[in-house]
């Protein structure tokens, strides 16, 4: 059965406005609809003062679009903007890039990584750890940073992932690792390996259904055993696929950790932007560097027409990058493709290396490595040198 915006228009106005006035799509709420491959996309616009309360109203939108028969699935976001999902007017002309840096020549042999200044402790064998966080969940941080972490690895580095999600461990469904991880002498964890990936995170460890109710101080002694005592070897770039928001796991992570920088994941909608610029503040007040901004699902490409879409607004993360004088290290989009070959252990980067969505994420890759490089550059410069006369 074919789905059609009047039948998606019709289910929606049974879903109320805020306050019960009226329903959404009376009000102005709902963007254009769009529907491809029986999946329905479509914003709810808010006011932005009132983004947190409106969540309820947002997955009431969504329930009920799901339950239409012939839909397959639907994405549904709240925005803030003016327009819904930007669908109604064509795509403004993007600022000119700015030139990339030039590229910084790799390093010999990885050490342990350390912080010149702060004494944070680093992990032997590593040379770099590199946070991929966002101010909240749902942007596509997981998916992110296995794709970035493949993309570091397909330009030739040596790498690994640590799950810091204690709570939600996304890694063993994401590369499609099993099992439980072997012991060096029963007291250091041997990492899972998969993609050239060497793995570790809480998923290996416990049942996928068994809830995590843990307080703070025992999540900590989970991540820096995860962390400190797991047989890494010798590692180019360790990434971490941090917890979504800002929680003390985030903060002690950031506090301990010798990290060689933040990468923030958001979605184009000025309410995930909200989000992400905690996200961005907390990195600073720590003193860890900002390598940039990924802009996620941040447009969508009609398979049938191969027409651009703006669904959920677009380039907002960029103009917050320019705004906050951190690099742009580039868009992702809206794609199906990305979320079923997630679901099905066999990220993109891997399963379709030659597709547009690959290169978006092994370009991002390599913007991230620059950075990091530039980063460790500025610090050893700011070492004063003591000459003995």
């Amino acid at each position: 059965m074919s789905v059609t915006k009047e039948t998606v228009t019709e289910r929606l106005k049974t879903v109320n406005g805020p306050d019960f006035t009226g329903n959404i799509v009376d009000l102005g709420m709902v963007s254009e609809i769009f529907i491809a491959d029986s999946k329905v996309f479509f914003s709810i616009t808010v006011p932005a003062a009132r983004a947190q309360e409106m969540e309820p109203l947002r997955a009431a939108a969504e329930r009920v679009v799901k339950a239409i028969p012939g839909v397959a699935g639907a994405v549904v976001a709240l925005t803030a903007e003016k327009k819904g999902g930007g669908m109604e007017a064509p795509v403004s002309a993007r600022p000119a890039p700015r030139p990339a840096p030039p590229a910084t020549p790799q390093r010999p042999a990885p050490q342990a990584s350390a912080s010149h200044s702060s004494g944070k402790r680093g992990v032997p064998g590593i040379e770099a750890i590199i946070a991929v966080a966002s101010g909240k969940g749902g942007v596509g941080k997981s998916t992110t940073a296995v794709n970035l972490a493949l993309g570091l690895a397909a330009n030739g580095l040596r790498v690994g992932v640590l799950d810091a999600d204690i709570y939600g461990p996304s890694m063993p469904k994401l590369l499609n690792i099993h099992g439980r991880p072997q012991t060096v002498d029963g007291k250091i964890l041997k990492p899972m390996e998969n993609y050239g990936l060497k793995v570790m995170s809480m998923g290996f460890l416990v049942d996928e259904e068994t809830p995590m109710i843990w307080r703070g101080p025992m999540v900590m002694s989970a991540l820096t055993q995860m962390l400190r005592e797991v047989e890494w070897g010798r590692l180019d770039v360790l990434v971490v696929d941090m917890p979504p928001g800002t929680g003390d796991a985030q903060l002690t992570m950031a506090q301990q950790v010798p990290l060689a920088g933040a990468v923030i994941v958001s979605t184009p909608q000025d309410l995930a932007l909200i989000d992400a610029r905690k996200g961005l503040n907390m990195f600073k007040k720590v003193d860890v560097p900002l390598l940039g901004i990924v802009e996620n699902m941040s447009y969508f490409i009609a398979p049938d027409t191969g027409k651009r879409y703006d669904i959920f607004g677009h380039g907002g993360a960029r103009r917050e990058a320019e705004r906050l004088g951190v690099t742009f290290l580039g868009e992702v989009p809206l794609e199906m493709g990305i979320r079923e070959s997630s679901d099905a252990g066999q990220p993109v980067v891997v399963s379709k290396p030659d597709s547009a969505e690959a290169k978006a994420y092994r370009d991002i890759a390599a913007k991230v490595w620059d950075r990091v490089n530039e980063e460790r550059g500025a610090a050893e410069a700011a070492v004063p040198s003591i000459v003995f006369e």
